[in-house]
Order: structure tokens, then sequence, then C-alpha cells
């Protein structure tokens, strides 16, 4: 374990928090055997933490004909990766490791996601979701066609570029708070669970 401070802002006493807040923390600690750090830390603001959660969970924990659930976590690695946020690369690689059942994709697509593993479809994506991140001002009628000729309909385009964004969000709180990774995240996924 490390002897890091895992954010530069104090963190809330558990037993503080309100009832609700409390019971999603041991729900995930109860889940994944461990509090990943985004919980402490954005639990210091409950109205922001609920917020924050409640979009959280109604962007990545569907699953539509169009886009499945590690779709969704290789959008957040990818965005991660270009803004930098260490937290959320190795967070969701673990996810995205676990959700593709692939042990190297979430380091392949953090990396360069162009020379990944994955489909030329998966590649589009990922052209639309950091051009969302980094130039949505530049978005155009192209970039939807393009994403049509792959077989995206709207509702699609809509959830890649909305993921992008919130994560763009998250990517910059998590900088901000310097707020470290779970010790835990970086196995998930590369080895087998005992």
């Amino acid at each position: 374990m490390s002897s890091h401070a895992i954010s530069r802002f104090p963190l809330p006493e558990f037993e503080d928090l309100p009832e609700d807040i409390q019971q999603r923390i041991t729900e995930v600690q109860q889940k994944s055997g461990f509090v990943p750090n985004v919980f402490l830390v954005l639990a210091r603001r409950p109205d922001e933490f609920r917020a924050f959660f409640t979009y959280h969970d109604a962007l990545m924990e569907k699953e539509t004909p169009g886009l499945n659930k590690a779709e969704r976590e290789m959008i957040v690695v990818a965005t991660s990766a270009r803004n930098q946020c260490q937290y959320c690369v190795i967070a969701h690689g673990a996810i995205l490791r676990i959700r593709a059942k692939n042990p190297q994709i979430a380091d392949q697509v953090a990396t360069n996601y162009r020379k990944a593993d994955i489909s030329d479809r998966q590649k589009a994506m990922l052209d639309y979701a950091l051009k969302i991140s980094r130039e949505a001002e530049t978005v155009n009628e192209s970039d939807y066609q393009r994403l049509n000729e792959f077989g995206f309909d709207d509702e699609d385009i809509w959830d890649i570029g909305v993921i992008s964004a919130f994560f763009g969000l998250s990517n910059r709180i998590v900088n901000m708070s310097s707020m470290r990774t779970n010790d835990e995240f970086y196995l998930m996924g590369r080895v087998p669970r005992e």
C-alpha cells in the first residue's frame, strides 16, 4: 500500500457522510473488495458526489445495440489518456480489460488506439471521442456521416460524445485534486482473480 495522500484536499470521515453516500461506498467496497479513491475524494461534497455518479451511471452502466460496455470504457481510456489523467487511465483501463476480457487492450488504447488491436469501427468511434475531447467546436456533419458509415446511429453518436465530454470533466477534477490511483487497479484484469 502506498503512503501517499490520495488527494490534496481533505477527506471526510466516513461516519460523517450522509447515509446514502455511506451505502453507495459500502456497496462498491463489497463488490470490488476496496473503495476506489474517486468515491472518497468526491464524497467531500455530497451534492456533487450524487450528481457525478448519477450521470456516470447513466452513461456507463447501460449497454445498447450500437455501443457495449467495453466500448464505453474504451472511450474513457482514450479520452483520459489524451487528457493525461493517470487515475482514469489506470482505473478505467482495469474495467476495460475486464469487460473486454483482454489483458492488453487498455494499454494499447491508452498508448495509441490507432495501432491497437481493435476494429476500424472502434477506431472511428475513438477518433470522434477525441475530437469531442479537444476540438468539439470543429465537429461537423462529416463526422456524423463517417460514424453512420460504421453503423453508429444518432443515439450512439450522442453517447460517444457525452462520455468523452463527461470524462473530460472527470479528468480535470482528478488532475486538479491530485487524486491518486488505488494500487488494486494496476493488476485487475491482468491476472486471474484468486
